[in-house]
């Protein structure tokens, strides 16, 4: 499989490609086509930077930015876990599945479908942080 094939897993690292430097995170089982629609970001031009190992700006990468603060969010919520399954979990796969996954404190929408937003994003941040805090219904 090609490494821009529509169902390759993207890593954070794929999205972050503005910092070189940046420690690979596990992927997030999410085609990389999915990523891309869930964040409103055009396939071609995406798939066109992370081949050149181009920097990302403006818009697309406020949105992989998103996707970073909601990985550290998800992975605090698993530090601050009591749970011995805490810490056997893979936080980038946990967070890809809840995330295509209708919340009620989001009015039954995916978090997904509010990626696309920053107003939409701090509602997805917000609901995480209230798993964390164990505020969540």
């Amino acid at each position: 499989m090609s490494r821009t094939d529509a169902t390759d897993a993207v890593s954070i690292v794929d999205l972050t490609v503005a910092d070189p430097h940046y420690v690979p995170a596990a992927p997030m089982a999410l085609p990389r086509l999915r990523i891309f629609e869930m964040m409103a970001l055009p396939r071609a031009t995406m798939e066109k930077k992370i081949a050149e190992n181009d920097v990302l700006s403006g818009v697309a990468n406020r949105r992989a930015l998103t996707l970073l603060r909601l990985l550290a969010h998800a992975r605090e919520i698993l530090q601050d876990s009591t749970s011995a399954e805490a810490e056997r979990l893979d936080v980038a796969r946990w967070l890809g599945r809840w995330i295509e996954t209708p919340q009620p404190a989001l009015g039954g929408k995916k978090p997904s479908e509010l990626l696309d937003t920053e107003s939409g994003a701090g509602m997805v941040d917000r609901t995480l942080g209230a798993i964390r805090s164990g505020a969540y219904l």
